[in-house]
């Protein structure tokens, strides 16, 4: 098996399976720039190399992710701003490219998730094919409370409801949804206890691997076709337009700033 480094992610290829792991785990592998650009080089290795047939995306730590950086200190905004006075393009080339990027992958993607999924986060936990949850598992989209912004640059929820009533009552409450919850909206394929999550995962790997690879990215690339179709990724598109727009609002700006006073002096868990 290889295995290495690239930044706050481990990429691992084992026979026709890869392997991208979330390994930030003192930050809850939260989604800051390095994250983000070391699972998005990560991508482009496993996507171009023929002997690959399946990607596993997995996490280090008490958690998959924490979701993007509650202080929104990225660098790609903080020039953007001083430049244009919004962060428009930071916010696309950060979190709109990158989320495309996987929606796009063309070979079959398994997350395993255990623990904490949250906002951005979730997106990696459930954008893939197919998502293995532990138990503990669980997934929130809290960004409408905590920042008054109309859930992440791309959203994603519409599409994985495929309801209108529970994709309003995720994103306006809060939701909290547990594994089994989930499961039952079928946002997970499949829940198992905590200990038989990278087994399950792999299990489904080599079962998928089994079939040729031109046999599996036709696959993907017809339900993929059909999603788009119905305007996925100009929906995904217009969320990060959206959430550009509603930032610049006073009373979104009133609604942010109160919320990050309120967390202001507490350890960066990127709650959002």
């Amino acid at each position: 098996m290889e295995r290495r480094e690239i930044d706050s992610v481990i990429y691992e290829k084992d026979g026709p399976i890869a392997r991208i792991i979330l390994n930030n785990p003192k930050r809850g592998n939260v989604q800051d720039q390095t994250m983000v650009w070391a699972f998005d080089k990560a991508l482009s290795e496993c996507e171009y190399d023929y002997d690959v047939k399946v990607l596993i995306i997995g996490a280090n730590g008490k958690g998959f992710c924490g979701g993007h950086l509650a202080s929104g200190d990225y660098p790609e905004f903080l020039e953007n701003r001083a430049r244009t006075g919004t962060t428009w393009q930071g916010q696309t080339q950060l979190f709109l490219h990158p989320v495309l990027r996987l929606w796009e992958f063309p070979k079959p993607t398994i997350a395993r998730v255990h623990g904490y999924a949250v906002g951005g986060g979730s997106y990696w936990a459930l954008l893939p094919d197919i998502t293995v949850a532990s138990e503990d598992a669980w997934f929130q989209m809290p960004h409408v409370h905590l920042m008054g912004l109309p859930g992440a640059e791309t959203m994603i929820e519409p599409w994985l409801f495929m309801n209108y009533k529970r994709s309003m009552e995720y994103l306006y409450r809060k939701k909290k949804l547990t594994a089994a919850v989930a499961l039952e909206l079928g946002l997970v394929n499949e829940v198992v206890p905590r200990d038989q999550l990278e087994e399950k995962a792999e299990e489904i790997a080599r079962e998928i691997a089994e079939a040729p690879l031109t046999g599996l990215q036709a696959t993907k690339a017809l339900v993929k076709r059909a999603w788009e179709l119905m305007g996925m990724r100009l929906h995904q598109q217009w969320s990060n337009d959206m959430v550009s727009l509603v930032s610049r609002h006073q009373d979104t700006l009133d609604h942010m700033y109160a919320n990050m006073e309120k967390t202001k002096g507490k350890t960066d868990k990127g709650s959002t």
